[in-house]
């Protein structure tokens, strides 16, 4: 889904951390060999990453000394008097496959219509926490200061005021006549909707088509397995999961969702053994890969004893011991929906919140049991 080079991916998060103002300006940053250790690639790799960067006008190489912040320049607003910008607030996005890819064809989409596109990834370094919302409060302040036109935005999930703090988000680059696009979910609980637009997929119809599969494979006992806390996404595909089981004239358990560590052998077992079922639904296939593991741990085989699908279809997903059936989001269309919108936003402010849904693909693959041969006759 997504082959976006090594230097691009480490130049846009270093340029997101100068934006962030991780760095002073008196200060180096960080050796070519501390990068080189740090990104777990070649130093002539984070070389090509650095010429980005000093192309930009962002950094300036010392001979002799070192590489530094452009003196005297903040960096958005350095950038803005050659082209008009725009940003990312992605609190996830090294956490979760699909946004690399939707925020690469968003820069590809930037480069090609004249526009400087300041990355948002957060101020912390690779295999730390994700993004905080101070550090995309830092974001804001700097995008406004920089006269930034309009951000991209993914709402945060996994944390108890996650809405309040979306809309704290929002409310500030608003007040600010910063133009606003959500990606993939909205700022509080589905099926609400907030004023601004959202560029994603039909998650109702993706839980729906992942659903009626499993019942066309004769599924008849079915749960959704989720972690705490999630996004507003899931809701949608859990509510279309339910509707096609009552399409199908199956009853919807009381117990139909667990919320909880698909790691957590404990968790597993509690649904996998003791509810007697045929198929289990996850919210992501990261989430499915870790269950698939667990499964493997209590002697539950995957698809004999239960059948497995995950959502969004990311780059292991077909390299797993048994490979994961899914729903594929279309990354590259959702970018260009979305940069589409945020460009008609910029030209007609008075637009009404439009929602733009677009149809996720299901992806057949052994952990649904489609290809499980039927028992020989006796």
């Amino acid at each position: 889904m997504n082959n976006f080079p090594k230097h691009l991916a480490i130049s846009r998060e270093l340029g997101a951390e100068i934006i962030a103002g991780k760095y002073h300006p008196a200060h180096r940053l960080p050796s070519e060999m501390q990068l080189v250790q740090r990104f777990g690639v070649s130093r002539p790799t984070v070389g090509r990453a650095l010429r980005d960067l000093q192309e930009q006008g962002l950094i300036e190489r010392r001979a002799g000394s070192g590489t530094y912040i452009s003196s005297g320049k903040d960096p958005v607003r350095h950038s803005r008097s050659a082209l008009p910008q725009l940003g990312t607030i992605v609190p996830s996005l090294r956490h979760t496959e699909i946004f690399e890819s939707i925020c690469g064809e968003l820069a590809s989409l930037a480069r090609v219509h004249d526009y400087g596109l300041c990355w948002g990834a957060g101020a912390s370094p690779v295999g730390e926490a994700r993004t905080t919302v101070d550090e995309a409060e830092g974001l804001c302040t700097r995008f406004i200061e920089g006269g930034v036109r309009g951000v991209f935005f993914v709402p945060f999930e996994h944390q108890a005021d996650r809405e309040a703090a979306n809309r704290r988000i929002t409310e500030r680059l608003r007040q600010a006549g910063i133009a606003v696009v959500l990606l993939d979910r909205d700022l509080g609980a589905f099926p609400k909707r907030s004023e601004y637009d959202l560029i994603g997929i039909d998650n109702f119809a993706g839980g729906y088509q992942l659903a009626e599969h499993l019942i066309k494979l004769g599924a008849r006992r079915m749960a959704y397995i989720m972690r705490p806390l999630t996004a507003s996404t899931v809701d949608a595909r859990i509510a279309g999961a339910r509707c096609a089981m009552l399409a199908h004239g199956l009853e919807v358990p009381r117990k139909f969702v667990y919320s909880g560590d698909p790691a957590d052998v404990k968790f597993v077992r509690s649904f996998a053994q003791a509810q007697q079922l045929d198929a289990v639904l996850c919210t992501s296939d990261h989430l499915a890969a870790q269950l698939l593991q667990s499964l493997n741990r209590l002697g539950i085989q995957v698809p004999r004893d239960l059948r497995l699908v995950g959502f969004d279809d990311v780059r292991f997903a077909s390299l797993l011991t048994i490979p994961l059936t899914t729903m594929e989001q279309p990354c590259r269309d959702i970018a260009i929906t979305a940069f589409n919108a945020l460009q008609e936003r910029l030209k007609n402010s008075t637009l009404p919140p439009r929602t733009l849904m677009l149809t996720p693909r299901l992806v057949v693959r052994e952990t649904c049991g489609a290809y499980l041969q039927p028992p020989r006759a006796v």
